[in-house]
């Protein structure tokens, strides 16, 4: 008896180790090949910044895979000697690290508030703020230009951060309310019986629970920002523009500044990345939250 069910056991394993190696290995394949074929362009900009601007203009960015000798630090040399550059670099960090901060920090306090304190019109406050979400940044473009040029904001880069942080806030307050909810009441309770004040609850016992959440909609809040071309191109300035807009002026003549060009893109690919892979185990915790509840 033992043996039969030891042979029916083996017998399972092994049909159910082919049905999964029939059902996933196509699956696998398919991944494996939209991933390189995502790679590739990733891939091939960063051969491209290895490369003089007559090497790119001559042969495509393959030909150094054979030819090593191609791959040289003069164009990320060329980057660094380019004022413009450097300064769109700066710009961006000046814009992207307030704009991502102040959200997820004002979104924090509101949301706790949505979530915990109770005062006149709370929920059809909050109705509004679910409203926002699918309201487009774009048909504020001329409205808030107008009032920037009124307030003299028009072209800086405060005003440039204040328009991520209006339009930031919406699905960064919906995200964290509904995150601080599922915090057991209980224990929010048993520190006010402690005497605990709100701002002591807030920062002792939600902010460090919310932790994975709040490091999650930063990573969102750091690419949405790092990455944006429209509002940069409306509100940013000549001296306030971040890279994204540079790169898009220095492809105007792209055969002549695809040394420059090249580097910089992949510098603008390569922040972010970093950003990602240093808070990865947080970014995974957040979307893993409350799924074992």
């Amino acid at each position: 008896m033992a043996a039969t069910e030891t042979a029916t056991a083996k017998g399972t394993t092994r049909s159910g180790r082919i049905v999964r190696a029939v059902t996933h290995g196509p699956l696998s394949i398919f991944l494996l090949i939209v991933a390189i074929l995502w790679l590739v362009p990733t891939f091939g900009l960063l051969v491209a910044s290895f490369r003089t601007a007559a090497d790119n203009n001559a042969t495509g960015w393959w030909t150094a895979l054979t030819q090593p000798a191609e791959l040289t630090l003069e164009p990320y040399r060329n980057l660094l000697g380019d004022e413009e550059m450097v300064r769109s670099f700066v710009n961006t960090v000046l814009i992207t690290i307030p704009a991502a901060t102040l959200v997820v920090l004002v979104a924090a306090l509101a949301a706790y508030a949505f979530a915990w304190i109770r005062f006149p019109g709370r929920d059809w406050l909050f109705i509004v703020v679910v409203g926002l979400l699918v309201v487009p940044l774009q048909i504020a473009l001329i409205p808030v230009a107008r009032l920037y040029n009124v307030l003299g904001l028009f072209g800086s880069i405060p005003g440039v951060v204040l328009f991520h942080l209006a339009f930031g806030l919406p699905f960064a307050i919906f995200l964290l309310r509904n995150f601080f909810v599922g915090i057991p009441h209980e224990l929010l309770e048993a520190a006010r019986m402690d005497g605990a004040s709100e701002w002591r609850i807030f920062g002792r016992v939600v902010m460090p629970l919310a932790l994975p959440a709040i490091a999650s909609l930063l990573i969102f809040q750091f690419l949405w920002v790092w990455n944006d071309l429209l509002v940069a191109l409306v509100f940013a300035g000549s001296e306030s523009q971040p890279l994204t807009v540079t790169i898009r002026e220095q492809l105007r003549s792209f055969g002549s500044n695809i040394d420059i060009i090249a580097p910089g893109a992949f510098l603008q690919l390569l922040v972010p990345l970093i950003v990602f892979f240093a808070f990865q185990r947080y970014f995974v915790q957040g979307l893993l939250a409350g799924s074992t509840k």
